[in-house]
């Protein structure tokens, strides 16, 4: 038997004011985006944005269905719109925020397990890391240089 150990490096931040201007600017426009989210089922609104390497910036919010399978995360709806529209643009970075609308939190929400697989796979299709910032409402501020810090076991095309 082997034994593998893997370990994940992220900083954190106090808060939004501690990261660089281009972050901060990135942060409110997920704040923003988070205010438009469409979350009638969960009262949980989820906010994106993403930068391209052209400075570029797309925002994203999670769109609830009735068929709960039907709708989407922020994170995806962000992607898969630059991806769509800026097919051979890489994103940089992405920063996330969410919250309840019952409640405040204040804890760092990481994207969740299917997000963090799609954005894996636009990670290797451009073959340069996204940095993942990730925040609650309010509060502390998540760092994350790559995907692969979030899902370090990726499953992609190398596979099939």
């Amino acid at each position: 038997m082997k034994n593998i150990k893997i370990e994940i490096n992220l900083e954190v931040f106090e808060s939004v004011s501690e990261l660089p201007i281009s972050i901060q600017n990135l942060m409110n426009k997920a704040h923003k985006a988070r205010n438009n989210a469409y979350a009638p089922y969960s009262f949980f609104n989820v906010g994106a944005a993403l930068q391209l390497e052209t400075g570029e910036i797309i925002t994203g919010n999670n769109q609830e269905n009735a068929a709960y399978p039907s709708g989407l995360c922020a994170e995806r709806v962000a992607i898969f719109h630059a991806g769509s529209q800026h097919p051979n643009m890489k994103v940089t970075s992405m920063a996330l925020t969410a919250g309840s609308v019952k409640k405040t939190n204040k804890t760092p929400i990481p994207p969740c397990g299917a997000c963090r697989q799609v954005l894996a796979e636009y990670e290797v299709k451009q073959e340069q890391p996204i940095e993942i910032y990730f925040m609650g409402e309010t509060g502390k501020v998540v760092k994350s240089n790559s995907v692969k810090d979030l899902l370090p076991l990726i499953f992609d095309s190398s596979y099939l």
